[in-house]
C-alpha cells in the first residue's frame, strides 16, 4: 500500500468522525495500483442544532424535519430532537446542564418534548409551538435519517421589536463562525446564541469587529457553554460602542457549538443571520428578493492585507455591474458597509464578488428590506457554499415560497424534487437549465393534493457550481414579512477512498 493511500485513509477516518461513520471498502483489483476512485458513502450520524427562537409572547414557532431518501444509507435509523438546558436552569443548578439520565428535571418531572418528532427519510414532519418558553433543540440523527436531514425553525411575531417572521435552518455544531452583518445602533437588539450538543462544556471567545477595527471588550472571552446547554448573549453587553455594522466571530476554544446571531429592528422587523461561509476571495450571495426595496452589503477581511472587490449581480439576462457600487474596498480588520439599494430593480439577483487584483479571504453578507414605510421587515443572506451534489429546504408553503438559483461560472443543470406534504400530497420533481452567469426564480415544483408544507430538494445534475436559496413570505399578503435561508450542499456523503488490502507495509 502506497504511503498516500494511507494519508487518505487517515484524512477520511477524520472527516468521518465529524459528518458520521462509514466504512472503507477493498476493490476488486489485484494490486495497490488498480485500487478503484474514493466513493462517497452516506454519513451515518448526523447532529442538528437549533437556536431558542424567541424571548416574545406574541412568537408562534413552527419545526419542520425532512430527510431526503439516500441510495445505500441503511436501512434502519431514527431522528430526534431534545430541549437544550437554558442558562437559567444550569444556574439554578441543574446538573450542569445535563438534567437527569432518565430525561427528568430537577423535581423528577419529565421534560416536555419538542413540539416536532423526525419521521422515516422522505417524509416531512411539522409541528408548533407558542410563547417565549421555547428552549434551544439538539437533535441527532443515525443511519437512513441522517444522510441530509434537515430542520427548519420558523417563528412569526405580531407585535414589538423583531416582528415578522424570522427563519432559521438548524445547523451543524463547528468550531469556528462569522456573522457580518450584525449591529449593536440604536433600534437594534442582537444576540448571539450558543448550543453545545456534546457532554463535556465548551469554551469559546466572541469577538466584534466594527468599521474602526476591534470593539474593546473582555466579556466576550473565555465564555463556558455547559454540556447540553445554551446561551444567549446581548451584544451591547459585550461592548457599548454603537456600530451600525459589525462582524461577529465565535472562535471556540474546546468543544464545538451551534451558534447564530437574531437581529431585531424596531422598525422593520427582524430575522435569524447565520454563519457566513468560510472567509474566500470568490463569493456568491445568492437569491435576493427581485422586490427588496434596500440592500445593503456588509463585508469583513479577517487577515492583515485590504481586498479590493468587484461587485457584480447575476441576473436573468446575465452578470451586469450596478451603477456607482463597481468595486468596493474593504480595509484589514475592518467592517464595511455598502448601501445598494434597490440593486435587484425588480427581477431575480445574486451578488457575484471577486478579486480586482490580489486574492485575499472576505466574509459577507446582505441585510435585505422589503416593504415601505410601516409595513417593512428585513432578512439576512450570507454568502453561501455552493448545492455541491444535494441541499434541502424544509418548510415550503404554496404560494408563499421562491426558490432562487444561480449558476455564476458556468452554465448547469439542476433537478428540484418537491417532497410529500406533511399532511398528505405526492411527490413532484422538475429539472431546469441554468445559463451562465445568471440567477432565475424558478417555478418549483408543487406535490400534487398539497395538504400542509413540503420539502425542496436541490440536486446538481451537470455543470458549473450552483448557488441558492428560498424565500418564505408570510401568510398576509399585505404585509412584507420574509426571511431567506441559503442552501449549501447538505454534506450527506463522504468520500471515502477504496483501499487494497498490502501486508508487505509491516515489513521492513
Amino acid at each position: 500500500m502506497k504511503r498516500t493511500t494511507l494519508s487518505l485513509i487517515a484524512c477520511a477516518t477524520a472527516l468521518a468522525a465529524v459528518t458520521g461513520f462509514a466504512a472503507v471498502s477493498a476493490p476488486d483489483g489485484s494490486g495497490p495500483d488498480t485500487a478503484a476512485p474514493a466513493a462517497r458513502l452516506p454519513v451515518e450520524r448526523t447532529s442538528l442544532l437549533c437556536p431558542a427562537p424567541s424571548t416574545s409572547d406574541l412568537a408562534e414557532t413552527a419545526y419542520t424535519s425532512f430527510t431526503p431518501v439516500t441510495k445505500g444509507a441503511d436501512q434502519k435509523g431514527g431522528a430526534a430532537l431534545e430541549a437544550a438546558e437554558s442558562a437559567d436552569a444550569t444556574a439554578d443548578g441543574k446538573d450542569g446542564g445535563q438534567g437527569d439520565k432518565d430525561g427528568k428535571g430537577e423535581k423528577g418531572e419529565k421534560k416536555e418534548k419538542p413540539a416536532v418528532q423526525p419521521k422515516a427519510p422522505g417524509t416531512p414532519v411539522a409541528g408548533k409551538t407558542t410563547g417565549a418558553e421555547t428552549p434551544a433543540l439538539i437533535g441527532t440523527a443515525e443511519g437512513n435519517s441522517a444522510p441530509g436531514w434537515t430542520v427548519q425553525q420558523t417563528t412569526e411575531v405580531a407585535a414589538g421589536t423583531g416582528r415578522g417572521l424570522q427563519g432559521v435552518n438548524c445547523t451543524a455544531p463547528d468550531t469556528e463562525f462569522w456573522f457580518p452583518g450584525a449591529s449593536t445602533a440604536t433600534g437594534r437588539t442582537d444576540y448571539v446564541h450558543l448550543t453545545n450538543p456534546d457532554d463535556s462544556a465548551a469554551v469559546v471567545d466572541i469577538e466584534l469587529y466594527g468599521k474602526d477595527g476591534a470593539l474593546k471588550s473582555t466579556v466576550g472571552e473565555g465564555v463556558t457553554v455547559p454540556p447540553h446547554g445554551s446561551e444567549s448573549l446581548l451584544l451591547s453587553t459585550l461592548s457599548d460602542v454603537e456600530q451600525t455594522d459589525l462582524t461577529v466571530h465565535v472562535g471556540v476554544r474546546s468543544g464545538r457549538l451551534g451558534a447564530a446571531v437574531q437581529a431585531l429592528d424596531d422598525k422593520t422587523g427582524g430575522d435569524w443571520l447565520t454563519a457566513a461561509a468560510d472567509p474566500a476571495s470568490d463569493l456568491v450571495v445568492p437569491g435576493i428578493p427581485k422586490d427588496a426595496t434596500a440592500v445593503r452589503l456588509v463585508l469583513f477581511t479577517p487577515g492583515g492585507t485590504d481586498a479590493d472587490l468587484k461587485v457584480r449581480l447575476a441576473s436573468p439576462s446575465g452578470l451586469i455591474t450596478p451603477a456607482g457600487h463597481e468595486t468596493v474596498h474593504v480595509k484589514a480588520g475592518m467592517t464595511t458597509g455598502v448601501d445598494l439599494g434597490e440593486v435587484t430593480r425588480g427581477e431575480a439577483g445574486s451578488l457575484v464578488l471577486t478579486p480586482t487584483d490580489r486574492s485575499v479571504p472576505v466574509v459577507a453578507a446582505v441585510r435585505v428590506v422589503r416593504g415601505k414605510g410601516d409595513e417593512q421587515e428585513s432578512a439576512f443572506i450570507p454568502a453561501s457554499d455552493p448545492v455541491g451534489a444535494r441541499a434541502t429546504a424544509a418548510d415550503n408553503r404554496a404560494k408563499h415560497t421562491t426558490l432562487a438559483l444561480s449558476a455564476p461560472d458556468g452554465a448547469a443543470k439542476v433537478k428540484v424534487t418537491a417532497s410529500a406534504g406533511t399532511e398528505g400530497g405526492t411527490p413532484a420533481s422538475k429539472t431546469y437549465t441554468l445559463k451562465a452567469g445568471t440567477t432565475q426564480n424558478v417555478d418549483a415544483p408543487v406535490p400534487a393534493g398539497l395538504k400542509g408544507s413540503y420539502a425542496l430538494t436541490v440536486e446538481t445534475v451537470s455543470g458549473g457550481p450552483v448557488h441558492a436559496s428560498r424565500t418564505l413570505t408570510g401568510s398576509d399578503d399585505d404585509v412584507a414579512s420574509f426571511t431567506v435561508q441559503t442552501l449549501p450542499d447538505d454534506r450527506g456523503t463522504v468520500s471515502v477512498p477504496n483501499a487494497d488490502e498490502d501486508l508487505s507495509v509491516l515489513q521492513k
